[in-house]
């Protein structure tokens, strides 16, 4: 039984481009996928026969051989005699975002061996308030994994190299076939690396990383907060076989502060004042995130009053302005008197105008607003 064409099978021009050939195959692959038809013996074949097209098509030397010579072009010389499971290697690559794959049908294979980028490391830093509101700069030490100055990172003793592992080829994946699929599975002996080492570097065991603490000078920006992550960019552990290092993840905690406390950008805050500068009203001296500055307190002022100060509060981490202070005034009742303190309060009590009204309806009436 003669082959159909290749173009033909796919549906396209014998001028298609590649994203043309790759783009409908993808649309047959899915639509034939022994998944989506079950026992369907048909669909199958049209699966197998479309992967088989693809495999040629989407080669250039394959398909110059193909466009020239046909079917026979291709036989011998790495073409098809019956169905070879080797045509769905490239199926990983078109539907493995589809069906969740990774590695199926031998995509790995086809790569070789892959390397690791360097795991990603976590530090977690307590600082005060003020260090969290103003920013800071700080010197951690960071013990990981780097490449070994030794063997370079090849894990091989200096004048070797590592040789191609015998179990895989070289390829860091090995091939088992299931029904018509071909499944690669990471190699047991060079643990997906391809390479293993006959003469292994003394320095790293022939790991080619080795353990290390390194000091980093690490800015905090003003404005950050508890659970703030900083991301240091290649500094986690060496990669594998050249690959690139981690990222050190720096996680902030902050510690609370026995006089501000932090809503967003702004800060809160309680001073306590006497009787007399409540009355009579005074200057006061407030701490700040960036030192002391004066407050006018007017006379009158009642316990609970909040008063603003503007700009004084926390930056904002994007650089734009600053929150504000809020400061509560706390009028202070002396618990003891001295004999003269006394007399002058109650001289004072005689003396004052500001005579309250306990019978006033308005107070029982709010009173009656709070339990109800």
């Amino acid at each position: 039984m003669s082959k159909r064409d290749y173009y033909e099978i796919l549906g396209v021009s014998r001028s298609a481009t590649e994203a043309d050939i790759k783009s409908a195959y993808r649309k047959m692959a899915v639509k034939y996928h022994p998944d989506k038809n079950p026992g369907n013996k048909e669909a199958e074949e049209h699966f197998k026969e479309a992967a088989e097209a693809y495999s040629v098509l989407s080669d250039p030397n394959k398909r110059a051989r193909y466009d020239q010579f046909g079917h026979q072009g291709i036989q011998g010389g790495g073409g098809f005699s019956g169905f070879d499971p080797e045509i769905f290697a490239d199926f990983g690559d078109i539907l493995g975002d589809l069906f969740g794959f990774g590695d199926l049908f031998g995509s790995s294979r086809r790569r070789g061996a892959r390397s690791h980028r360097g795991n990603d490391l976590r530090y977690d830093l307590q600082i005060t308030f003020k260090e969290a509101a103003l920013g800071m700069v700080t010197k951690l030490k960071i013990p990981r994994h780097e490449n070994c100055t030794e063997c370079g990172g090849s894990g091989a003793a200096k004048g070797t190299s590592p040789t191609n592992c015998p179990t895989c080829n070289g390829y860091g994946q090995v091939r088992y076939q299931q029904g018509f699929f071909s499944v690669s599975r990471t190699c047991g002996q060079c643990r997906g690396a391809g390479k293993i080492n006959r003469n292994p570097c003394r320095e790293c065991d022939g790991n080619g990383v080795v353990q290390r603490e390194k000091t980093l000078e690490i800015k905090i920006p003003a404005g950050v907060d508890t659970g703030s992550r900083l991301r240091i960019q290649g500094e986690g552990e060496a990669g594998l076989r050249g690959a690139p290092a981690g990222d050190l993840y720096v996680i902030l905690s902050v510690e609370e502060d026995p006089f501000f406390k932090r809503e967003d950008n702004n800060i809160y805050c309680e001073i306590p004042i006497g009787i007399p500068d409540a009355v009579l009203g005074t200057e006061v001296t407030v701490p700040t995130l960036e030192g002391h500055e004066k407050l006018t307190i007017p006379e009158g002022t009642q316990t609970g009053t909040v008063f603003r100060m503007r700009g004084k509060g926390v930056p904002s981490l994007n650089g734009r302005g600053k929150g504000d202070q809020f400061v509560a005034v706390n009028v202070r009742t002396p618990k003891k008197l001295t004999k003269e303190e006394r007399r002058l309060y109650e001289e004072l009590s005689r003396m004052s105008s500001d005579k309250f009204d306990y019978d006033d309806k308005t107070i029982f009436e709010k009173v009656k607003d709070i339990f109800s």
